[in-house]
């Protein structure tokens, strides 16, 4: 049999552009991104604020609320998050058969999705009851204070060493350094890093938050909705961009040979230099702004300034080259490395600082739910005949 030719279904005008770039997929209150000026806000506040005169802990007051928290709600909702600290031993025993095979994230993914079955308040949230919102409020406060655990406790599994219990003593950001590392980290150290998880938090319907609220959508529980978007934000593009700088400055070595690597790079076809440019931003990211003036108060201080010496110069090589700016990972990297923390531990570290927005849309989402079901532009073969196995 011979099949008659086809002809392809006219194109739809409702053809999108390739990864939705510029489409508008709905509305929230927790961040505006201003890609033309290059500003951030949250919840209408600048993100300069917030990161170099707040708190982490205000932060996620600030995404989940609306508002600001005066000191008395700072103070209630601070206990709440050292309270809920400590992840169920169980979880460990989970881990700890996984941790040769698996990549931290792929731990931290399994960690949060096995956690649902240590919650006892999960199956509530599940029906829509009266009370839901407090609930799930409940869940998002346990999620946000056990994440920081979880990535400081898989890192040291990895090393073979036994995860450090958090004290209540400590602010978010300092708890996790000492988790990490055993030590209470300086209180600059500890100031730098807090203004780091801040200018991490949200940034609008990127692709793991918008993954956490699509799967939201469709009522999954919170504790499927961030295991979604540990996954987003594991892939390639998008959450490893500041272990990859950090690796990229490891291998150009010393300050001097920066430029002539930028150089290298850049006359390779199709040759990128990490941690410039951004989907969003056509000027200078402002959280790169931030990040860069207080990695040069870091280095002042701590006199370890070999990552943020070679950052400029690549900075400065690659504006002159190509007109194009650093983006939050590049600086990101280079405060990171100044702290000595891992390279393989920098995306586990934008989860624990995400989780905090992916929080915030989800339970936004869940507060006026519609399922998220956008239409698919066809683009493949007009109709065809049904052929025969024995006639193909």
């Amino acid at each position: 049999m011979t099949q008659a030719p086809t002809t392809p279904p006219a194109a739809s005008d409702s053809s999108a552009p390739k990864g939705l770039e510029g489409i508008t997929a709905g509305d929230t209150t927790k961040s505006r991104v201003d890609g033309v000026n290059g500003k951030l806000f949250y919840c209408g506040y600048p993100i300069e604020p917030l990161a170099e005169e707040g708190s982490f802990e205000e932060c996620v007051y600030l995404l989940w609320n609306g508002e600001l928290p005066n000191a008395a709600q700072l103070e209630s909702f601070t206990a709440d998050l050292r309270r809920e600290s400590t992840v169920p031993s169980e979880i460990w025993d989970v881990l700890r058969p996984l941790v040769k095979g698996s990549t931290q994230m792929d731990l931290l993914r399994t960690a949060v999705s096995a956690m649902s079955a240590f919650d006892d308040e999960v199956a509530d949230t599940r029906e829509a009851i009266d009370g839901r919102d407090e609930i799930e409020r409940r869940i998002a406060n346990r999620l946000q204070a056990r994440i920081s655990t979880l990535v400081a406790g898989i890192y040291r599994l990895k090393q073979g060493q036994k995860p450090i219990a958090a004290r209540d003593d400590l602010t978010y950001a300092a708890n996790f350094l000492y988790m990490v590392t055993g030590e209470e980290p300086g209180e600059y150290e500890e100031r730098i890093f807090d203004a780091a998880l801040t200018l991490h938090a949200d940034h609008g319907f990127n692709a793991s938050t918008f993954s956490a609220r699509v799967t939201a959508a469709t009522e999954a529980d919170i504790y499927g909705a961030i295991t979604s978007a540990i996954g987003t934000l594991a892939g390639r593009l998008h959450g490893g961009a500041n272990m990859r700088v950090m690796r990229m400055l490891e291998k150009v070595g010393e300050v001097d040979k920066a430029e002539a690597f930028v150089d290298d790079v850049l006359s390779q076809p199709k040759g990128r230099v990490m941690g410039f440019g951004h989907r969003v931003y056509k000027v200078e990211d402002p959280r790169a702004t931030v990040l860069r003036r207080m990695a040069k108060e870091l280095t002042d201080r701590t006199g370890n300034s070999k990552w943020f010496d070679m950052s400029v110069k690549i900075e400065n090589r690659v504006k002159d080259k190509k007109g194009i700016f650093p983006n939050v990972d590049f600086y990101s990297a280079s405060v990171y490395g100044s702290l000595e923390l891992d390279p393989e531990i920098f995306t586990p570290i934008f989860a624990v600082s995400r989780t905090s927005g992916w929080l915030a849309h989800v339970l936004e989402q869940h507060a006026d739910n519609r399922l998220i079901r956008p239409r698919a532009n066809y683009v493949g073969h007009g109709e065809r005949d049904y052929v025969a196995k024995a006639d193909r």
